[in-house]
């Protein structure tokens, strides 16, 4: 069992940024990024393959949001510049054990997720 925890969202002002962090228990291969806001469906953000060096982004948050692993760590990031009202949603971090790693994949089949942090942009 994979346990995963979220920290570091909170409010900021459109333009601003945050940095995510999740620390997690084990390693996984593949792991990601997702966010829901209430009312709407589950969105994948970012996914982060650590062997092969591949990361994926949905085209929503490319080129400013940015994911990485500190493995010596166990601690994920998602760096997350030039924030957007419409970026406030529940962000979770998420592994998979097999399969796509692409950011929706890890959106859609997650084997393990943490609790969320809240992320709040305001305009």
């Amino acid at each position: 069992q994979v346990q995963l925890m979220e920290s570091g969202g909170g409010p900021v002002q459109a333009g601003g940024s945050l940095r995510l962090s999740c620390a997690f228990s084990a390693y996984k291969n593949c792991m990601g990024w997702f966010r829901q806001a209430p009312g709407k469906a589950r969105e994948g953000v970012a996914s982060i393959q650590h062997n092969e060096d591949v990361t994926s982004y949905a085209d929503s948050v490319k080129g400013r949001f940015t994911a990485s692993r500190d493995r010596a760590k166990n601690v994920m990031y998602l760096h997350m510049n030039s924030l957007k009202p419409e970026d406030t949603a529940m962000y979770y971090c998420a592994a998979r054990k097999a399969g796509s790693c692409a950011y929706y994949s890890v959106a859609d089949y997650p084997d393990y997720l943490g609790r969320g942090t809240q992320v709040t942009v305001s305009s």
